[in-house]
């Protein structure tokens, strides 16, 4: 992800993220030009991501049509990080799944899990964090293209990329307890089962 300010217009590229039919954590470019009066998407495939600012143009419902184009901008950027917390949503789900595996009966498959969500929750990491500078730059007025009056939504999308990095941060966190929990546990498991075979052997 990144920002540049060209004469006329701003390319920014960001990393949208979203989940395929097997649950599997996918990440895709999509690439913006901000012009005077016009926004250009291009994404690396067909998706109905941006359905809801479409939706909101057609009917005519909110500011985004009486607004400029670096609302519209504002706006599909606002999308990719709603997306950001549904996605944080199902993997938060997953996790406390897997907390309560952890505790009742911890296999192999539960180590597998944790593993799989600590990759997922590292790629959505490196794709939150430049989108971070891409966000500050906007509303730090990088771009003359962006109205003062937009900063203001710009500074609240930051303050959501922030908390998009906060939670996740959080939950890796949790994800590097739960394999301490799970070493723990297994290490106590064979304990007992070594205490077994010693009373069993002594007998």
């Amino acid at each position: 992800p990144k920002l540049e300010d060209y004469r006329g217009y701003a390319y920014a590229v960001v990393k949208v993220l979203s989940r395929d039919g097997a649950g599997a954590l996918v990440v895709e470019q999509e690439s913006l030009v901000l012009g005077d009066g016009f926004v250009l998407t291009f994404g690396e495939c067909d998706t109905d991501l941006f359905k809801p600012v479409i939706d909101r143009l057609r009917l005519d419902v909110g500011r985004v049509r009486r607004a400029g184009a670096d609302y519209l901008f504002y706006a599909l950027l606002d999308v990719i990080v709603d997306e950001y917390f549904v996605v944080l949503e199902e993997l938060s789900e997953q996790i406390e799944i897997a907390e309560d595996e952890l505790v009742a009966r911890p296999s192999s498959e539960t180590l597998k899990q944790i593993h799989g969500m600590k990759r997922r929750m590292l790629l959505l990491h490196k794709a939150v964090w430049p989108f971070r500078e891409v966000v500050g730059a906007l509303s730090r007025g990088s771009t003359a293209l962006m109205k003062e009056e937009t900063g203001v939504y710009l500074r609240d999308l930051y303050d959501h990329v922030i908390q998009v990095m906060e939670i996740a941060d959080t939950q890796r966190d949790v994800l590097s307890s739960m394999l301490d929990i799970y070493l723990s546990s297994t290490s106590n498991r064979m304990n007992e089962i070594m205490k077994v075979l010693t009373i069993i052997a002594t007998i």
